[in-house]
């Protein structure tokens, strides 16, 4: 395993009277509701707003999308020149999100070095994505990216300590560390409050990450695949756009030493799928305008075993169990994805991802449907899962609902002079 990827940063936030019209959702939230977005804008009003240095995809390839990019390097620059940020250098930022369950989500601010990523399908580097990467979804990113001077995270990366060797122990200290924000987040996004970590407490969490890096690879004995350290557990596309662009700063600038430029990092926002208030909930499969019996005979025939993973079907007023055949996955919606890419090639049928139990049942009733009903996720398959299979089948698995979603809030340079 490679020496630490995750590393402190130097961290900007706003000095702003009401943070909580600075911190909005990650853009690729309430894409088809406009009208979410445009609540949003009337909450933040003329106050600084990390609002102002995004592009919700909601209006991403809009008509207006060059003078919008545009006007966000405009206000970083106005932002910049107004000192409207405090630099907090060589840091991390501990944050707890309180859920509108009530469940504290613990993570840890920083950044990661993008030559430890890759987010090809068959990746073997210490950060890798969970699910295929959309690389029609990137180019639109880059042109918001390349005219930046700041990055705001809405990046989740994943550590599999089960332990809980890492974050925790900064959690158990944190009334003696500086407290940096405690405010609620707008459009019922929760609490959120965070604080520094640097110093000491850093260089403590680097020791620890090092020595935790280094036995990653034990964990997994037995399990085919390279081992890796960390999982984008949210917001890949965002970090696979930080990596495209760092890529071609490389190519433009050939045989230049890059190691020490800021477009080398990205921050996100580590947490642990340990932690209690971690879910993953399963996102069903409803094959609609099929001929639902003949899809099930075939599934039975090709993908299923004694001993396999039990899977609940619906069809009309029917109702059962598959046993599906855990040789071909590390993962049941492994083994049933994989059928029915294989067989809706040849076969009539329109695959729909659903999250809640009553609505696959409700789906499953109409005609010429089935449904799947795929057990949640175990925390402790994701990673054995990405390691043994390559990335995890496209709606895999759900962290959390829309507004427990990343908020921007936290912010770091990415250019240097003479080198953009």
């Amino acid at each position: 395993m490679p020496n630490n990827c995750f590393l402190p940063a130097d961290i900007l936030l706003p000095k702003v009277d009401d943070l909580s019209k600075w911190a909005v959702i990650a853009c690729d939230q309430f894409t088809s509701q406009p009208e979410y977005w445009e609540r949003v804008r009337r909450n933040a009003g003329d106050a600084p707003s990390a609002l102002n240095l995004i592009l919700p995809e909601a209006e991403l390839n809009g008509p207006n999308e060059a003078a919008q990019i545009a006007a966000i390097g405009k206000t970083m620059a106005q932002y910049r020149a107004q000192n409207l940020f405090e630099r907090y250098p060589g840091s991390f930022v501990y944050v707890e999100r309180t859920l509108e369950n009530g469940a504290v989500r613990q993570g840890l601010v920083g950044m990661v070095d993008l030559e430890a990523y890759d987010y090809s399908p068959d990746s073997t580097s210490a950060i890798r994505a969970t699910e295929k990467t959309v690389v029609e979804r990137i180019p639109p990113r880059m042109r918001v990216r390349r005219s930046a001077s700041l990055e705001l995270p809405h990046i989740l990366l994943l550590c599999d300590d089960q332990e809980k060797t890492l974050i925790e122990p900064v959690a158990a200290q944190k009334d003696n560390l500086k407290k940096l924000y405690n405010f609620d987040l707008m459009e019922g996004g929760g609490h959120i409050a965070g604080w520094l970590a640097d110093g000491e407490t850093a260089r403590a969490f680097e020791a620890r990450l090092r020595e935790y890096s280094a036995n990653a690879g034990g964990k997994y004995q037995g399990l085919a695949g390279v081992p890796m350290v960390f999982a984008v557990g949210d917001g890949n596309h965002s970090l696979a756009t930080a990596k495209a662009c760092y890529e071609e700063l490389k190519a433009a600038h050939p045989g230049q030493d890059l190691s020490n430029h800021p477009a080398r990092y990205a921050l996100v926002e580590l947490e642990n799928i340990h932690a209690g208030a971690q879910a993953f909930a399963p996102i069903h499969r409803v094959v609609a305008k099929t001929d639902p019996r003949a899809l099930l005979a075939a599934l039975r025939a090709e993908a299923c075993a004694e001993g396999g993973f039990p899977v609940e079907w619906y069809m009309g007023a029917e109702h059962g169990t598959v046993f599906l055949d855990r040789a071909r996955s590390q993962l049941a919606v492994g083994v049933l994805q994989g059928f029915l890419d294989g067989y809706l090639k040849t076969h009539p049928g329109e695959t729909d991802y659903i999250h809640g139990d009553s609505d696959l049942k409700e789906l499953a009733a109409q005609p010429d449907a089935i449904g799947f009903l795929l057990p949640a996720m175990e925390k402790s398959q994701l990673f054995r899962g990405v390691i043994a299979d390559g990335m995890l089948p496209r709606k895999t698995f759900s962290m959390g609902h829309a507004r427990e979603k990343r908020y921007y809030l936290e912010a770091r340079t990415i250019t240097q002079e003479g080198m953009e």
